[in-house]
């Protein structure tokens, strides 16, 4: 099993996709940041709340530690999602659609284990590209606002620099696992199309129909169902300084989502006939 999960990270790693994937989400966080630097935003005239993004942007040109999360604040609204989609609507399709498939198939290699490597990658992908986000906006807010001043009114709480790295390191967590049920979805289509383009852009629709959804008060309780309803509450550790009530019920809501796609996914490819 280890082998072929170092045979699937590595034909990940020589996919060109692969690369400009992540010398994307690597590259926003820096323009986000030269941007802010040259013309520094204010509270008035935007969303300042305390749950708004522009917050984090005025906190960000007050301590580079802050860069990071309006960072991914500002990436996990659409970019990222598209780019965690990627890696999980890629997964099988693309080997269907470069007719490696059936090959990958009749070395002895059973069906299951290859829809578990293919899963892990795409996770740890997943992971990666939102960790590259978190790192480029730590080093590029380091570089032009520095690493001091952290106490900023506009959040209210003041953490150590200790804090604040565990939180970003937790937040980084809490985005990708709260993106998981949306990816579990293009992972499930992955595996019932040949087209890469077409899962992945079937799981970013599932993102925008359920954030839609999650957005219209008159659907009731049901949008706290949505997978992702409570995908912001991560910002929340940088508000209150500790896991809130959302965080858990973002963690818990990813559960059936990725136990039924993924689930449905393995039943459908278990049964499929592989011709391509």
């Amino acid at each position: 099993m280890l082998r072929l999960l170092r045979t699937e990270i590595v034909k990940t790693l020589r996919r060109p996709r692969t690369w400009i994937a992540l010398g994307f989400v690597t590259l926003v966080p820096i323009i986000i940041a030269i941007a802010i630097k040259a013309s520094p935003p204010t509270l008035e005239g935007g969303r300042g709340g305390p749950g708004g993004g522009r917050v984090y942007l005025v906190a960000a040109t007050q301590s580079g530690l802050y860069m990071p999360i309006a960072a991914l604040r500002i990436m996990s609204q659409f970019f990222l999602v598209v780019v965690i989609c990627l890696f999980a609507g890629d997964a099988i399709a693309s080997e269907a659609g470069w007719g490696n498939l059936r090959f990958l198939l009749t070395r002895p290699i059973a069906r299951g284990r290859l829809l578990v490597a293919k899963l892990g990658v795409a996770a740890l992908f997943g992971l990666i590209a939102t960790l590259l986000v978190a790192l480029a906006g730590l080093l590029v807010g380091g570089a032009l606002f520095g690493f001091g001043n952290q106490t900023i009114p506009q959040l209210g709480v003041t953490q150590s620099t200790g804090a604040l790295l565990g939180h970003l390191a937790l937040s980084v967590l809490l985005i990708t696992w709260g993106l998981s049920g949306v990816a579990a979805f293009g992972f499930m289509v992955s595996t019932m199309t040949d087209s890469s383009a077409g899962a992945i852009f079937g799981a970013v629709g599932l993102y925008l129909v359920t954030s839609i959804l999650g957005a219209i008060d008159s659907i009731g309780s049901i949008r706290f169902g949505m997978p992702t309803y409570y995908l912001d509450s991560w910002s929340d550790l940088f508000r209150v300084g500790s896991m809130t009530d959302d965080m858990w019920r973002s963690i818990f809501a990813q559960v059936p989502y990725v136990i039924v796609f993924v689930g449905i996914a393995f039943w459908w490819f278990h049964r499929k006939d592989v011709t391509s």
